[in-house]
């Protein structure tokens, strides 16, 4: 069974996201004086009276503006009110009733929503501030005390949640979630990938570099399971970062490359591949993620019969360094290929937990030594006694040798080879790590 949906809204700069973020107790917002930080909507889970909800944080809600990105993040924020069954509205202490909250709250009451009432900012503990009660003048029932900075007055705020929340039910057993970064410059078309895949508008796209800052989770169900895509901040180059909230942003989409199970890198057809590019492929490399390169707006380019060819080659040589990721040509517009997408999403995954017993291992090693003898240096042979999997997402194996120094990195790249061979790997890295056997040492 779906969570019960709590949304966060209010004007910019009320404390939405700092709440947000105490609510599930991890930094997953962007939180900065600068209004607007938060466009999108954000997804989070929140567990209280040892039952679960999920909450969205939603952009400053602005009701008279002309700005696309504005609009647009008014429209995220409508949509996360049609999602919710229960709406916290967030004012500010500080400021007071202002216009914009008047007519937001006119907004929530029209939506037919249950709506809470979140005075935050109220920083002092002990009788509220007179200008509390100033609040009691929107109609929306009592207001309740908070302070998202230090967490005062948030488990009132909860209860008061709950008291509208639908009755709990037994939760259905659920397949394991498979968590998808995607990952690439700015405008390479991550939000619309997601947009396509979810059938809905979940991230404001614009031609706009920077509009996505949060690193944004959404999930979907379909025939080939269950997924958490990731939408990031595009990644420029360090000299290009000027900004402190898009310093943000780039921490946050490096934590959605660590905590991902498998990367799909993003490459611009239109303006070919970078050097950047590359370096943003060598993050979730580094990383030891599970790969997959794809090449969006494919529909946009002039074909022929060789165009495709051509580009693989290309591919080829720029990321000759993860051979192991596939190359997959799609359009985040159309849909082109998006289910061919999906597969190679769940072979790379399940090749990145692959489990291979030690007994076919060392099989597979004395064939291999049987073929290509190991390299010798001034009359000694190096000599590799076993070979066992230590680990997974990677994969790693660990090589027992009599010196370190003759596993040159050329028979490596043999070994490894043969293991793909046998038993595919792909879109997945291999790490080896090599250590002496102390007997053979001494």
């Amino acid at each position: 069974m779906a969570l019960p949906v709590v949304a966060i809204v209010g004007r910019p700069n009320v404390g939405k996201s700092t709440l947000f973020n105490k609510l599930i107790g991890e930094r997953v917002a962007i939180v900065d004086d600068t209004p607007g930080v938060t466009r999108d909507r954000i997804f989070g889970e929140c567990e209280w009276r040892n039952r679960k909800i999920s909450v969205i944080d939603t952009g400053g809600i602005e009701p008279y503006s002309d700005d696309i990105i504005l609009q647009q993040m008014r429209r995220q924020a409508e949509l996360a009110i049609e999602a919710s069954d229960v709406i916290i509205f967030v004012t500010d202490l500080k400021s007071g009733i202002v216009a914009t909250d008047e007519e937001v709250a006119a907004m929530l009451m029209k939506s037919g929503r249950p709506v809470v009432l979140c005075v935050n900012k109220c920083d002092t503990v002990g009788e509220p501030d007179p200008a509390f009660y100033e609040f009691y003048n929107l109609g929306l029932g009592e207001p309740i005390q908070v302070s998202s900075v230090h967490g005062h007055g948030t488990g009132d705020l909860l209860d008061a949640v709950f008291e509208y929340l639908p009755a709990q039910e037994e939760n259905d057993t659920q397949e394991e979630v498979i968590s998808v970064a995607v990952i690439g410059r700015p405008n390479a078309g991550k939000s619309s990938l997601v947009n396509k895949i979810t059938g809905e508008n979940r991230c404001i796209v614009s031609n706009i570099a920077g509009t996505t800052r949060d690193s944004i989770d959404t999930e979907i169900e379909n025939r080939h399971g269950r997924f958490r895509f990731t939408d990031t901040a595009g990644l420029r180059r360090k000299s290009k970062i000027d900004d402190a909230v898009e310093k943000y942003s780039i921490i946050r989409a490096k934590m959605a490359i660590e905590r991902s199970d498998v990367c799909v890198i993003m490459i611009d057809a239109v303006t070919g591949i970078t050097d950047q590019d590359t370096k943003i492929a060598g993050l979730a490399h580094d990383s030891g993620k599970a790969c997959i390169i794809a090449v969006n707006k494919w529909d946009a380019i002039e074909k022929n019969d060789k165009t495709m060819n051509e580009y693989i080659k290309k591919l080829e040589n720029d990321f000759s360094f993860m051979s192991y990721a596939p190359f997959i040509f799609i359009s985040a517009k159309t849909g082109q290929r998006l289910d061919k997408l999906f597969e190679l999403i769940v072979t790379a995954v399940n090749n990145s937990a692959m489990r291979i017993s030690t007994g076919m291992l060392n099989d597979l090693l004395a064939d291999a030594v049987a073929r290509v003898q190991p390299p010798t240096d001034k009359g000694r042979r190096l000599k590799i006694m076993y070979v066992t999997q230590a680990s997974v997402k990677p994969p790693t194996f660990v090589f027992f040798v009599n010196n370190q120094e003759l596993f040159h990195f050329s028979y490596q790249r043999y070994l490894e080879n043969r293991i793909r061979e046998t038993f595919g790997m792909t879109g997945t890295p291999i790490r080896f790590v090599i250590r002496e056997r102390d007997s053979e040492k001494k």
